[in-house]
């Protein structure tokens, strides 16, 4: 009884050692400082640049570093485009010393600004829809490395798209080509909110470029998610890329050329409108230069056209009674962006986009 009384209080007061011994060293846990500060540091002057298709932006990335550290010859600058789910990194541009590496779709577009000897500036020239997209600066000194990250924007206009085969045809593959065929590229949902918050209201669901799906709504109403529900982008998350199918919410930017309606004496078939462009010394609009023409040029025309997909519509940027094809007071914003989406196989009327030869940016109104 005595033994076990004893080994019992031995056992106690080992167990109380050890909770000390487990809390002292808790307490006096070595952390380490640097007194200095990091030796190497990457400073990005703006979180945005916003730029549009065809010009140039420059992605500030400045770095300082350490004056007790010697000059480092082999010092690296690396510029990588992030995906929209930061799982993989797309080598853009890498330069150290003398040799310098574009790569992809940014070979030859892109440069170190090099205003001083700490300016890792990335000039990009001759932005496409693709550019748009986050990237990191990293400046890597030996053992030293620091990164920054700036976005880049584009001005332009998100417009909903499905074929002419109707609603809800569209996998992800399938919404990018069609956006791509009309001169466009799938949204973002950066995109697709700012154009929420610009009045978008679409009561069809279509893919993002992150494999989501998701409507926007500043309207709510039973078929869009009830009357009662608060406005906002409506999302049914990630959906698969290969079996589910939607619409596809397009953005475009700025294009060359000019888009203008053709007056022709008579009405046209499309096939007869597709001649008639070329003709003209143009081609036949696709649906993103039309919505670009609308959104960014203000085109305003109440006359119904042919499109490249088949499809007749028309832009309205002062809406009236005569030129909105659902609401008799006249077209409301909601009503201009959807624009004219019936597809109409009569004899009508057609619009085009002029090809490298005809003025760029100018346009006409009725």
């Amino acid at each position: 009884m005595n033994t076990l009384l004893f080994l019992t209080l031995v056992s106690l007061g080992f167990a109380d050692n050890l909770g000390h011994m487990s809390s002292d060293q808790e307490h006096y846990r070595t952390i380490y400082i640097s007194e200095n500060g990091p030796r190497l540091s990457v400073v990005t002057e703006q979180a945005k640049v916003v730029s549009r298709r065809g010009g140039n932006a420059t992605l500030p990335c400045k770095f300082q570093r350490d004056p007790s550290l010697p000059a480092n010859p082999k010092l690296r600058i690396k510029w990588t485009k992030l995906t929209s789910d930061y799982l993989k990194e797309i080598d853009v541009f890498v330069a150290m010393g003398y040799h310098k590496r574009s790569y992809g779709s940014f070979h030859s577009r892109v440069h170190l600004q090099g205003a001083s000897e700490n300016d890792a500036s990335l000039v990009i020239t001759e932005v496409t829809l693709e550019d748009y997209g986050k990237y990191k600066c990293e400046v890597i000194d030996g053992l030293e490395d620091d990164t920054g990250v700036v976005s880049l924007d584009l001005q332009g206009v998100v417009f909903p798209y499905f074929p002419r085969m109707g609603r809800y045809n569209l996998n992800f593959h399938d919404a990018e080509k069609a956006c791509r065929d009309q001169d466009a590229a799938v949204a973002s949902f950066d995109q697709l909110y700012d154009a929420w918050r610009g009045g978008l209201d679409w009561c069809n669901a279509g893919w993002l470029s992150d494999g989501s799906v998701q409507y926007p709504i500043t309207q709510p109403r039973e078929p869009c998610g009830g009357k009662n529900t608060v406005p906002g982008v409506r999302s049914y998350g990630q959906r698969d890329k290969d079996k589910s199918h939607y619409d596809v919410f397009c953005f475009t930017s700025n294009y060359r050329g000019r888009f203008y309606y053709l007056i022709h004496p008579t009405k046209l078939a499309y096939s007869e409108a597709v001649q008639a462009c070329q003709k003209d010394g143009a081609q036949i609009a696709k649906v993103g230069q039309m919505y670009a023409a609308w959104k960014l040029l203000g085109y305003d025309r109440c006359d119904a056209g042919w499109l490249a997909d088949g499809s007749v519509r028309y832009p309205i940027s002062r809406p009236r009674r005569r030129c909105s094809p659902t609401e008799a007071a006249g077209a409301t914003t909601r009503d201009v962006l959807s624009s004219y989406l019936r597809v109409l196989f009569g004899s009508i009327m057609h619009s085009y986009v002029s090809g490298p030869n005809r003025v760029t940016s100018s346009h006409e109104h009725n």
